[in-house]
């Protein structure tokens, strides 16, 4: 029903199907139908805002199908979005606004439906600080809806010598729409943030609710977590379920450094499902970009040990699930932070949430030249055990199902792999 709410409307009134007569809230359900139009132009744009499943959507009828559809994006700040038409014009539409959605953002709100010769773009609602070299930003950071200053910091060393400017931007009136910023230096090592300076059990986005068990056989400590993130969890690309559980992890106290470490492996079990033959290398020098393995080497479900010697490169290790187009997860060591890390940003499907794609990564130092892992790769995720267990990174991916390439990858310099054991891992599935 049209309302005054909605950050960024056009008017007085829009849209919004969180309110409704004799009742408020969610639980309303239904659709709004626009009286028959002529397509008489390329585009239909208008602003959206609210649920972003595909329970709460704007559709755009032409014979009583729907031929375009959009959604929100899970807030309350009106965006422009629309529909290119071209190939529809002239023809009879109607625009149908679609909620059956009674939880979170179970509703829309939409505001100013024109037709126009040209795609309106979209509005920035940007509160971040951005590095800006050569005219494009290179680096952003954003607060943590919160008025706690915190450091973060860029690795900014393959621009050095060049000439660059910071830009604080401000564009988001919104709760939360504003930014503080204290303090800005060059440094040779990064600043910690006060997240990262704790040592948390596991560095990835995925690994939450960790459940152990009590009396298990030999005095061990099990635990397994849930393979998800309630920031993007319910818009995950997979149907039925949503996500799965962790391998079950052995916990244990080690003295690493000279201070105690909580430290975990997968259950000794797990070597049960092992399948044969495996495929091993030894003292290979990995040169800079990557390397593919051979077909033996390839799979969708596998445990991988590396040990590398970092060399010269800044950056090595392994592309997992890799495929066409430079599809893959990388899993690997920064030499100059001293940290384990996944790169999923080029893992599959990352488009469903601007939180998904990401490098997550956590302190690791080496044990004189080495660096060692151990990484359990499944078809929706990658769970990478770092030395003697003391760095634990669990992360979703979602590649497309024919990617099951591994390779090997250095940047910056030259690397060397010491060893590279890869066992296929049965499912326990039939």
């Amino acid at each position: 029903m049209p309302h005054r709410g909605g950050t960024g409307r056009v008017g007085e009134q829009v849209v919004d199907t969180f309110f409704g007569s004799g009742t408020s809230g969610d639980p309303l359900t239904g659709t709004i139908t626009s009286p028959e139009f002529t397509l008489a132009r390329d585009h239909v744009n208008f602003l959206i805002a609210g649920g972003s499943t595909p329970d709460t959507a704007v559709r755009l009828l032409v014979d009583g199908k729907a031929v375009r559809t959009a959604s929100g994006s899970a807030d309350g700040l009106l965006n422009w979005t629309g529909w290119d038409v071209a190939e529809l014009r002239g023809r009879r539409a109607r625009i149908e606004i679609f909620d059956q959605a009674t939880g979170g953002w179970g509703h829309l709100l939409v505001d100013h439906v024109v037709l126009s010769d040209a795609a309106a773009p979209p509005r920035s609602y940007e509160t971040a600080v951005n590095l800006v070299v050569d005219g494009k930003v290179v680096r952003t950071a954003t607060g943590q809806d919160s008025e706690r200053l915190d450091w973060t910091s860029w690795d900014v060393r393959e621009f050095a010598g060049k000439q660059a400017e910071i830009h604080v931007n401000d564009f988001n009136p919104d709760s939360w729409g504003h930014i503080s910023v204290d303090h800005i230096v060059f440094s040779d090592r990064p600043a910690a943030s006060r997240l990262r300076r704790y040592a948390w059990a596991d560095y990835g986005k995925d690994f939450y609710a960790g459940v152990s068990w009590n009396d298990v056989p030999g005095g061990r400590r099990i635990w397994i977590g849930w393979m998800n993130n309630w920031r993007y969890g319910e818009r995950i690309p997979t149907a039925p379920w949503r996500s799965a559980q962790s391998l079950p992890r052995e916990l244990a106290l080690a003295t690493i450094d000279g201070q105690p470490r909580l430290v975990q492996r997968p259950v000794q079990t797990i070597a049960n499902l092992r399948g044969a033959p495996a495929f091993t290398l030894r003292d290979l020098r990995v040169e800079p970009g990557t390397t593919p393995l051979p077909d033996r080497a390839r799979g969708t479900v596998l445990e991988i040990t590396a040990e590398f010697d970092p060399g010269t490169a800044r950056r090595l290790g392994l592309v997992v699930r890799g495929g066409e187009a430079g599809e893959g997860t990388l899993i690997g060591y920064d030499a100059a932070t001293a940290s384990l890390f996944v790169d999923r940003t080029g893992s599959g499907d990352t488009g469903f949430d601007a939180d998904f794609p990401g490098v997550q990564s956590g302190p690791l130092r080496r044990q004189g030249r080495w660096v060692t892992f151990t990484a359990y790769v499944d078809r929706s995720s990658v769970e990478v055990f770092g030395d003697r267990g003391q760095t634990v990174i669990t992360d979703q991916i979602f590649p497309s199902p024919g990617s099951d390439g591994l390779g090997l990858f250095a940047d910056g310099g030259t690397a060397t792999l010491r060893s590279l054991t890869v066992r296929p891992l049965r499912s326990v599935w039939r």
